[in-house]
Parts: structure tokens; sequence; C-alpha cells
């Protein structure tokens, strides 16, 4: 069983061969956190700092939006979209936990595999859409066959996500470190009006309905980010400043995805790519030659290392819902079997698929925000406002704790928020069929499900919190923290 009462049994966390992660989903002893806030700058800066970013960037532009117009809504969405991100971060040092672990706490025990249903979705989405545009952008750019691609791009995920956290945390910092320069140099080229690009002969117009696609986009690119990133926080020391981890995550996060959002929206409207990598081929190689091409092939490699990063996360995720049924303690082995496992499905998936890039990668995002952001609301009013940040973690990991099984509350507000949103969803083409809400028709086609979603789920579970027995789970919280001091 993977209980906090016996951490201290576990072997150390990067005991296996060549330093592979040994822990799953189990709790982290104080002894084994360590790790620095600034390291959460780096690792969610370059998560962003890649071609799947640029891809978001051609969203308004494929609507008929603006220049202006996309970036803005790109960096409206993307400011709100990391801040409940970094608010999630927070939460790992305080508890040492896998997020969707802590989840059991809203959810119930066996309850929080509804959560995980939806998470499991976009682990598995977000690789879909990383290899498709992988395959098409290494295709357009070095003209490399598309299958052995999207085997390669796999098959150096699923090392990555086997050796786990800490070797992901190092291979984003050396690609960071890399590819930074030549972004940079080549952004210089854009402003600088010696990236090539001129006035586009499309008709360009702004619309709401653009304007809140891609609003929601940027939005969705980081709040897909919120069922997993404490997993990369819970390393960090307990006495960790929440503001400085909040900052460092937001800023972090925020600060490449904002950048590669405008360029990509500059590369598809002022110079008329329909690729993201090949646009940055043409821009980089326009102003020094070979610029272009290590830019694109760096942006490729840091896209893959973040699927390694989807699919570790997708890992945990998965054991903690067979952990829900049936009690174990999973090891290095059972997170290798579960990336595999993984991998063959996003394989297969993306292999399948014939839409294009940027329509895979918004319908993408469009399903992943409606899923994630009745369970967001619901985790972060639990840990900020029902219980902040109190828990009995020894609790969590067995179905007859203060938590139980099945949490009504937390399964009720999760409901009523999807069902909320259902009205107001605008789905984009998905296998050739599409849907828009009564609500949404109403607005001129224009999408604000989630943020329906989003308040009607927090006042739900707000509400539903006021029955709580706080004295039974204070005793419960007083005696795990006895339990974990021991341990």
């Amino acid at each position: 069983m993977a209980n906090a009462e016996h951490a201290h049994e576990a072997p150390p966390r990067s005991s296996g061969t060549l330093g592979v992660e040994t822990r799953s989903i189990d709790w982290i002893p104080y002894t084994e956190r360590h790790g620095r806030v600034r390291h959460q700058v780096l690792l969610w800066f370059l998560g962003n700092f890649q071609y799947f970013t640029v891809a978001v960037g051609f969203v308004g532009p494929s609507l008929g939006l603006p220049l202006g117009p996309t970036i803005l809504a790109g960096v409206l969405g993307i400011a709100v979209g990391t801040l409940f991100m970094a608010f999630h971060a927070s939460q790992g040092p305080v508890l040492g936990l896998p997020q969707m672990i802590q989840s059991r706490a809203q959810f119930g025990y066996r309850g929080v595999t509804a959560a995980l249903a939806a998470t499991l979705f976009t682990y598995v989405g977000f690789n879909v859409a990383d290899q498709v545009l992988l395959a098409d952008g290494l295709h357009g750019v070095f003209g490399w066959n598309r299958t052995a691609i999207a085997v390669g791009a796999s098959l150096i995920a699923v090392v990555l996500a086997v050796y786990g956290h800490d070797w992901l945390h190092r291979v984003f910092r050396w690609l960071l470190y890399l590819s930074l320069p030549l972004v940079l140099l080549l952004t210089i080229g854009v402003l600088s009006g010696h990236a090539g690009g001129h006035a586009s002969s499309q008709h360009f117009a702004f619309t709401w309905p653009a304007f809140a696609a891609q609003f929601s986009a940027a939005a969705a690119y980081n709040i897909t980010y919120a069922p997993y990133v404490s997993d990369y926080s819970r390393y960090l020391p307990r006495t960790t400043s929440p503001r400085a981890l909040i900052a460092a995550v937001f800023f972090g996060a925020s600060g490449s995805a904002i950048w590669l959002i405008a360029l990509g929206a500059w590369l598809a409207i002022r110079l008329g790519a329909n690729d993201g990598l090949v646009g940055l081929r043409q821009a980089g190689d326009h102003f020094v030659p070979g610029l272009g091409a290590a830019a694109a092939a760096l942006s490729a490699l840091s896209l893959v290392a973040t699927m390694g990063m989807n699919a570790y996360g997708g890992s945990l995720t998965v054991l903690t819902g067979i952990d829900s049924f049936r009690s174990f303690n999973p090891g290095r082995r059972a997170r290798t079997v579960t990336i595999c496992a993984l991998a063959g499905i996003w394989y297969v998936t993306a292999a399948s698929l014939s839409t294009g890039a940027v329509a895979t990668v918004f319908t993408a995002l469009t399903v992943m925000l409606y899923l994630l952001v009745p369970w967001t609301a619901t985790n972060l009013v639990d840990f900020f406002f029902v219980r902040r940040g109190h828990y009995a973690i020894t609790d969590l990991f067995t179905p007859t704790g203060i938590y139980g099984a099945w949490s009504w509350r937390g399964l009720t507000a999760y409901g009523a928020g999807f069902a909320a949103q259902i009205p107001f969803m605008v789905l984009p083409n998905l296998g050739g069929w599409s849907y828009t809400g009564a609500a949404a028709r109403h607005l001129g086609g224009t999408d604000i499900a989630w943020l329906v979603g989003l308040a009607v789920t927090a006042v739900v579970y707000l509400a539903l919190s006021r029955s709580f027995d706080r004295a039974a789970e204070q005793q419960a919280v007083l005696l795990c923290e006895g339990k974990l001091a021991a341990a």
C-alpha cells in the first residue's frame, strides 16, 4: 500500500539504475525534499518554450483574427490560465504528494477516478497533438518520414518519463540554455524587420467568437498543467515560500507562452506560414542562414521533452486510479509499464487522425478545458478556502479514512459545473462532428462555457462544504502530523 505511514521504508528517490526515480504516488518524506524555487522558473519556462506554444498562436489567425487582437487575447488568456496553474503548484511542498492523490480529499478515495479520467484525457490528448505537430512540422522542415518522427519522439519521451523527476528537470534546463539564444536572435530579426514577412493579402477582421477562441485556447494551455504542476514541486522543502513558488511558476510559464504565442501569430499572419516549425525556419534562415533550422530543431526537441513530462504525469494518474480500487505500492517497474502502455495509446490515436495540426491543437485544448475547469475550481476552493492547506495525508491512502471512498460534495460540484457548461459550449470539428450550445448561439458563437463552469463549481462546492465535520477532521490531521513527524 502506498501509505505515508510507511514512507520511511521506501527506497531513496533515485536509487535505481543511473538515477531512475523509484518513487511514484507515495508521500515524499521531508528528508528527501530537495530542489530550489528558481528551478521551477526554468522548468515551466521551457515547458512552454517549444513548438506547441507557437501553434497556439495560430488559432486566432485561423479564424480570421488580426495580429494585434490575437496577441492581446493570447496575453490575457495566458495570464488567467497561469494564475490557476501557479496556485496549484504551491500545494506540492505543503503536501509532498502528486496532485491527483491530494484530490482524494475532495472526491473520495475512489470517487477521484472521475477527475482522473479527465486528467488522463489531458495527458494523452496533449501527446496526441504533440505527435501530430512534430510529424507535420519536421516533415515540412527537413523532409523526414512522418512515421519515423512519431516513433522516435515517442521512444525519447518514454525514456525521459521512466527516468523521472530529476532527469526531466535536467533535460529541460539543458534545452533551455541551448534554445533561448537562438529564439531570442530570431525574435530580434522579426522585430527589426529582417526576418521577412509582409502585409497579408488575406482578410482579417475582429470578431468576438474568434477573440474568445484565442483567449480560451491560451487559458486552456496553462490550465491543463494544473493536474500535475505540483507533481514537480512536491520534492521542494516544506518550508518553501508559497508566494515565491507561485511567482516562480507564474512568470516562468507565462513568460515563454506569451512570447511564442505572439511569435506564432506573426508567423501565421505576416509570414503566411501554415506550420509553426516551417515558419520558424523560414524566418530564422531569412535573418541568419542556418538559424531557422537550428531553432526549429531545438523547438521540436523541447516538445519531445514535454511529451516525456506528460507521460510521467499520466503514469502517476493511472497508478492513482488503480490504487483507488486495488491498494498497492507501485515502484519503478509499475511506472515503466504504465508509461509504455500510454505511449502505445497516444501513438495509435495520433496516427489515425486526419485533421491538420492547428485544428488538432484547438480541438484538444477546448475539450481539455471543459473537462478540467470543474476539477480545478473544486481543488483550489478546497485547498485555499475550505481546508486551508490542512489535510490528514495518511487518510488519503485508505478508503476508510476521514475522506471516505466517495465524496458526494466534490462529485456533485464537478457534475454541476460540467453540466452548466453544456449550453455555452462551442466544440470545434471533432471527427466531422461539432456542437454549439443554445446559449452560445445566442452569444453569436462566443465560447464562455469554461467561465460559467468555473463559477458554478466554486459556488456549489463552497455551499456544500458548510456541512463538514471540521472537529473530527482536525483530530485526524493532528494524528497524521504525528505519524509523518515520526516517519
